[in-house]
């Protein structure tokens, strides 16, 4: 059977998959989804989007959760939507402020394509601070940053982004054009300086850049680029042979998932084909993976014909609980310290869960899937972006919620391949996860 190289949701790659040597309804036990997982039921879900040109080439991406500390009702979830740009909604999953992404700066460049956010507390902008939401613009090769403000109902983001900001691994609008460009990220602040950080990877490139980001002019926001690091793009494996992942012609396995856990300065990345990776999230010392996708040491021959990666024989060396991609990464904080580093098995519409202490080895802690709930409320596919929060957010999610991108969204028109985001209780996730 031939495997295509890219899937359909929308970007997130469905090569022959490989790599290295990583809720309407609340239950109190989850019902059992296919695979033998627990399933959690979605609570409530965003509008459709629709990656066309009558829907804007809006193309439902990645997650983050925005807590309103004055008043957690009124909390928000960030999104992106690729061309469309960002979509912010209110707990309820309506939609509160619809962003656009930047122009393409020529008739022949590339557009502003917003694929993943993150967020930043109490970062210094002049005399104040503020939260920001961070997201990368793959089409500029940039990062883009917004002001939150909760007070502000209508429009709480506000573009503070310095106009000088430099493109991140290209070098004149040509390569830019060629969108190997700034792809997966993952943000946080150094509690001992106080210096706030964004590790962002680039698209078909195994690359890892950290930038720290900077004061610009009149309260806006830059980013200076500290170090690169590059993470394997061949792998030994058991037998002696060397492999690598399948796929176009000069391609190499991307990142797109990342987290960083500001405990103790971990960052974990999602290496589509391979598996998760752990590393000092100041990109120094030695990476180790977590965990392998199970496709990991499957040879594959690229068929520039059919597009398609055909597989050969699995040597047996991939991973048990992860199928390519291996998507959105997302950290799920308990009070206790301890929790659970949360990855999207986009390759068979799960979610695994590891222990978050790294001195553990971050072990496998079981999975989950979202399934249908009651109603219009359809299970999710292909997911892409996740984001969780263990913190109470007002009387709508009192234990905490779990945004998850819908890569195959089920609307009334059925003609259209649409995507969206779904919103679950943290309650039976944790139950699942327990049980």
């Amino acid at each position: 059977m031939a495997l295509p190289v890219r899937a359909r949701s929308a970007v997130g790659r469905f090569a022959l998959f490989t790599a290295l040597t990583a809720l309407a309804a609340v239950v109190p036990h989850p019902a059992v989804a296919d695979g033998g997982l627990p399933g959690v039921r979605p609570a409530a879900e965003t509008a459709p989007v629709y990656d066309d040109e009558a829907g804007g080439n809006a193309d439902a991406d990645d997650p983050a959760i925005w807590r309103n500390p004055a008043d957690p009702d009124r909390s928000l979830v960030v999104t992106t939507v690729k061309e469309g740009g960002l979509r912010v909604y209110d707990l309820d999953a309506r939609e509160v402020q619809s962003v656009a992404a930047p122009e393409a700066p020529g008739p022949d460049d590339a557009p502003g394509r917003f694929n993943n956010v993150d967020l930043l507390h109490g970062v210094r902008l002049g005399s104040e601070k503020a939260d920001l939401a961070v997201t990368t613009d793959r089409g500029g090769d940039r990062l883009r940053i917004y002001r939150i403000d909760g007070d502000d109902t209508a429009a709480p983001l506000t573009d503070v982004t310095d106009p000088s900001a430099p493109a991140i691994f290209s070098s004149s609008q040509d390569e830019i054009n060629e969108q190997r460009t700034a792809y997966g990220l993952a943000t946080w602040t150094d509690p001992s300086s106080g210096r706030s950080y964004a590790v962002v990877s680039r698209r078909e490139r195994t690359s890892l850049s950290l930038l720290e980001l900077t004061t610009g002019t009149g309260g806006t926001v830059s980013y200076r680029k500290v170090r690169t690091l590059e993470l394997p793009s061949r792998f030994r494996l058991g037998d002696g042979t060397t492999w690598a992942p399948c796929g176009e012609p000069g391609e190499l396995p991307q990142v797109e998932g990342m987290v960083v856990d500001p405990a103790n300065g971990t960052l974990y990345a999602g290496q589509e084909d391979v598996g998760i990776w752990r590393v000092d999230a100041r990109l120094t010392g030695v990476p180790r993976l977590v965990d392998k996708v199970r496709e990991y040491g499957v040879p594959g021959t690229y068929d520039a014909g059919t597009e398609e990666c055909v597989p050969g024989e699995d040597p047996g060396y991939g991973g048990r609980r992860l199928s390519a991609d291996v998507e959105g990464l997302t950290l799920l904080h308990q009070d206790d310290g301890d929790g659970y580093l949360l990855a999207s098995s986009q390759g068979d519409d799960s979610f695994a869960a590891y222990d978050r202490e790294r001195d553990e080895g971050n072990e496998y802690e079981g999975g989950f899937r979202v399934t249908d709930a009651a109603g219009a409320l359809d299970a999710t596919q292909e997911s892409d972006g996740a984001a969780v929060l263990a913190e109470p957010l007002g009387t709508r999610f009192p234990h905490g919620l779990l945004v998850v991108q819908d890569g195959d969204d089920t609307p009334v028109e059925t003609d259209r391949e649409a995507t969206n985001f779904k919103f679950v209780d943290l309650k039976p996730v944790l139950d699942a996860l327990d049980d």
